[in-house]
């Protein structure tokens, strides 16, 4: 039972990473060159945690043919549902820049930036609750799952700002998303605790295949868009401190 509550905890914390970011963007005016290299930074942090934990952790507890399989699934299915979303709207769901704001004027667009949100997350989520069934949080991990949410929702939110979305409305929109994304981190524990080691390893995997399509479609073309050559730079150094923080953490 604590297990199960931590892990919730957890879920809510990567997730309130959003809310946090929304209330920045609604009450700061953050340069769109600060959010692309926070993006950039979190694209790196983001990458060596899934390759130095998810996918170490998934080839250590089923090896390497179930974890080759979860993550080509876990890309394919992201794929195929991000261009679901783009289609409704939420292509520039990561973004602060103009095409933000007229995504964000779009009829229905706050339900489009909600889906491509927990789009997401929701991988990130799951892993965060499974990870526990093998031990403790990767503090890793936390650090990247949070340094990717924070420069959506500061984007969005101030995107959705500019288009006239009230504050009731934008900030309702992102604690949902939050409050889901603590629901995901709890199944994420629940049900995969029966599950055999192979199982884990294959979900394990397939939840690294997505966030890996997340970052290279939503991720790095914000941060090379708007800071252009330094993006590199910016990237290797978040890969640099996301894999020194995980050494540490044992």
């Amino acid at each position: 039972m604590a297990n199960a509550v931590e892990a919730l905890l957890w879920g809510l914390l990567s997730g309130g990473a959003l809310v946090l970011g929304a209330l920045i963007g609604w009450v700061a005016r953050v340069p769109v060159r600060v959010t692309a290299l926070v993006m950039a930074f979190g694209a790196g942090v983001l990458t060596s945690a899934l390759a130095f934990e998810l996918v170490d952790e998934a080839v250590e507890l089923g090896g390497l043919t179930p974890t080759a399989i979860g993550f080509g699934i876990g890309a394919v299915a992201y794929t195929v549902a991000n261009v679901a979303v783009c289609r409704l709207g939420a292509r520039h769901r990561k973004r602060s820049g103009t095409q933000q704001m007229s995504e964000s004027e779009q009829p229905g667009s706050g339900t489009a930036l909600a889906v491509g949100a927990l789009l997401d997350g929701v991988p990130e989520s799951v892993v965060l609750g499974a990870s526990l069934l093998t031990g403790s949080i990767s503090p890793a991990l936390v650090v990247a799952i949070f340094l990717s949410n924070l420069p959506e929702g500061l984007s969005s939110a101030a995107g959705m700002k500019r288009a006239g979305r009230s504050a009731t409305y934008v900030f309702g929109l992102w604690v949902a998303i939050a409050l889901a994304s603590g629901v995901a981190a709890l199944v994420g524990f629940l049900a995969f605790d029966p599950m055999s080691a192979g199982t884990v390893s294959l979900v394990t995997a397939l939840a690294a295949g997505a966030i890996l399509a997340m970052i290279v479609d939503t991720m790095i073309p914000e941060a090379v868009e708007v800071t252009h050559l330094m993006t590199g730079l910016v990237t290797s150094a978040g890969f640099l401190v996301s894999l020194a923080v995980s050494h540490a953490g044992g």
